[in-house]
């Protein structure tokens, strides 16, 4: 059950990903909710990984190791922007900073 589970989380993560390649970022924010909701589900399952036998366990290890690959090569390909997103917002807080201060 739990390396369900845990499969259905590597299939979310998988389309962030593809998201994330394609530079798709609505697809990745909408792929994130449901990778979000599927780990909340999964949550529900349990953990309990010990009690699985070997080649089960072995599995779900596998599994795991594939969903944090997924999640660092989407940080690789979506760092690029969020920096490009904290510069406008930090840009446009300080505009707004200025026009403030020189305000009558």
């Amino acid at each position: 059950m739990i390396v369900s589970c845990y499969e259905a989380v590597r299939e979310a993560s998988h389309e962030m990903l593809e998201a994330a390649r394609a530079g798709d970022w609505d697809a990745l924010i909408a792929s994130e909710r449901r990778c979000a909701a599927t780990i909340g589900r999964v949550q529900a399952c349990g953990d309990d990984i010990a009690s699985l036998d070997a080649s089960t366990r072995k599995r779900a290890y596998e599994i795991i190791r594939a969903i944090l690959a997924n999640d660092a090569e989407i940080r690789d390909l979506t760092s690029p922007w969020l920096r490009q997103v904290e510069l406008h917002l930090g840009t446009s807080r300080m505009s707004r900073k200025l026009a403030a201060a020189y305000r009558p």
